[in-house]
């Protein structure tokens, strides 16, 4: 009877890890839709100013709901700094990532290019965390540099023409979050998820809410870019944010990476639901090899990880 529990109790994590996964999926999908429906009418510090006056609200809700704000109060030096690390990190990157978005035609090649994102982790964790490696994960990384180089190929000899526009941008943010997700390791303690959260979007408003003012940009923008923004604000810097902690709780890490690596295939079918266009059919074929270098990635990263863990329990 125990044994059944227990065998249901499994069952249970297993479904609720492939529910906040794919919750998670689409969240983040919809954010490159909703952020370029309202880039392309508005400023990109008036974005920043009310995407994370937004995300902002929605933290602080789900921080009182779940966890004491006065952990703050009691968080030491060291994990502040890095908080304050992380979250700078993170400011390059949305940055660098809205504004490829705003520039690049069709989100969906920008969601492509952020496949990259595995490509930098992995390097960054073997030169700088000094993480062994597979064949498997060395296949995977070449393949996703040659997918992010066939979708951002222009076609001129020209070095300056060589790439099109934004995807330079791309590039950057899935650097700087390779950057923050390897100084994150470190793990910032005695600090909840929510908080973690909170801290970040908090830092990031303060900043967008800076240059709103430095652009000497209006505070006043339209109805309809700001319903794109209050719905893509809540999928962005709450629900995906919030699916992927759940995540973590009930599935692998390993599951959650391969799946995830099947984003851009959603953005594509949103994009084309929303703004009605296809990215080329060359950026389509690049974009499906960065799928199969991130699945490269992620299954050799979990079959070392399996010899590791069959090494440690070996008398």
């Amino acid at each position: 009877m125990q044994l059944l529990i227990q065998q249901n109790m499994v069952k249970s994590d297993k479904v609720k890890g492939y529910f906040f996964i794919i919750l998670g999926i689409l969240a983040n999908s919809n954010v490159y839709i909703f952020s370029k429906a309202a880039l392309n009418e508005i400023h990109i510090a008036q974005f920043g100013f009310y995407w994370f006056g937004f995300g902002l609200i929605w933290n602080i809700l789900y921080a009182i709901r779940t966890c004491k704000l006065s952990t703050f109060r009691y968080l030491p030096v060291r994990s502040m700094l890095l908080l304050l690390s992380v979250a700078l990190l993170e400011l390059l990157g949305v940055t660098a990532f809205f504004t490829s978005i705003q520039t690049i035609d069709n989100p969906a090649v920008v969601s492509f290019i952020g496949n990259i994102g595995p490509f930098f982790v992995a390097l960054l964790g073997i030169f700088i965390l000094k993480e062994s490696f597979t064949r498997m994960e060395i296949v995977g990384m070449v393949l996703t540099l040659i997918g992010a180089f066939v979708i951002s190929y222009k076609g001129d000899t020209d070095i300056r023409e060589l790439f099109i526009e934004g995807a330079e941008f791309a590039m950057l943010a899935a650097l700087f979050f390779a950057i923050s997700t390897i100084v994150s390791k470190k793990q910032i303690t005695r600090l909840p998820p929510p908080l973690q959260s909170l801290a970040r979007t908090m830092i990031i408003f303060l900043f967008a809410f800076a240059m709103l003012n430095a652009f000497g940009q209006d505070y006043t923008i339209s109805s309809q870019a700001l319903l794109n923004i209050a719905i893509g604000s809540v999928l962005g810097p709450f629900l995906t944010i919030f699916s992927k902690y759940n995540a973590m709780r009930f599935a692998e890490a390993a599951r959650i990476s391969i799946l995830g690596a099947t984003k851009p295939l959603v953005v594509l079918v949103f994009a084309y639901i929303y703004f009605g266009s296809f990215p080329l059919l060359y950026q389509i074929y690049g974009g499906l090899i960065t799928v199969i270098g991130v699945f490269l990635i992620t299954i050799g990263k979990q079959r070392l990880f399996q010899r590791k863990k069959v090494k440690t329990s070996s008398p």
